[in-house]
């Protein structure tokens, strides 16, 4: 049993899109409105700009869960992370996203992990409310779910841990990690690979079982 601990991003990374990105591409923002390109200027934070895009959804729940499944969970995931647990491994989900969807997905894949992300309702009024979590050691309030404390606990816990990876808050929770137990794709691959840093790129799950002491 190797004990290790394997903690990963949700949004295009246990699955190929991003919800912020479908929600986007739904209900569109002229140039200069965009809550995205606010934060990527530095004027919102992560969790202000994934709350406001989320609260201009309007859709009945039936067409908001149609666009959740279009986020496509790796079809591999779930297989990977019982192999992972069968191995002795933990598999933990940090995301700064909201568990209202992540939920939904994940109770079709039939395995039981760790999840700490911001919570949410939903409203066909008022669209999908998120909400910084409660505070406590893996609370961020540019994020809401601070990943880098949550991949430094996993390192006090076991001297085998990975991450996966994607976006801007994953990078410095990546270098937290050992370039061998390090999966990275989209905007964290390019950053990390300016950096001159090395990874594992993230093309499927069945790659994190592959390149894992197991």
């Amino acid at each position: 049993m190797s004990g290790g601990i394997l903690v990963t991003d949700f949004d295009s990374t246990v699955t190929r899109h991003d919800f912020y990105e479908l929600v986007r591409r739904r209900w569109p923002l002229p140039p200069g409105d965009d809550p995205w390109e606010k934060y990527v200027a530095g004027t919102l934070t992560h969790f202000e700009a994934l709350a406001e895009i989320f609260s201009r959804i309007r859709a009945s729940r039936k067409e908001l869960l149609a666009l959740v499944d279009a986020m496509e969970v790796f079809p591999d995931f779930a297989e990977t992370v019982r192999a992972l647990q069968a191995a002795g491994w933990e598999v933990v989900i940090a995301s700064a996203g909201c568990r209202w969807y992540i939920d939904h997905l994940l109770a079709g894949q039939d395995v039981k992990v760790t999840v700490f992300s911001n919570p949410g309702t939903f409203s066909p009024a008022s669209g999908l409310t998120m909400q910084l979590p409660e505070r406590g050691d893996f609370f961020s309030p540019e994020t809401g779910v601070n990943k880098q404390a949550i991949v430094r606990d996993a390192l006090r816990r076991s001297a085998l841990v990975a991450f996966a990876g994607d976006g801007r808050p994953d990078f410095e929770p990546s270098l937290l990690v050992p370039v061998e137990r390090r999966f990275a794709r989209g905007w964290l691959a390019g950053a990390l690979t300016a950096r001159g840093e090395k990874f594992h790129p993230l093309n499927n799950w069945s790659g994190i079982r592959e390149s894992l002491p197991c």
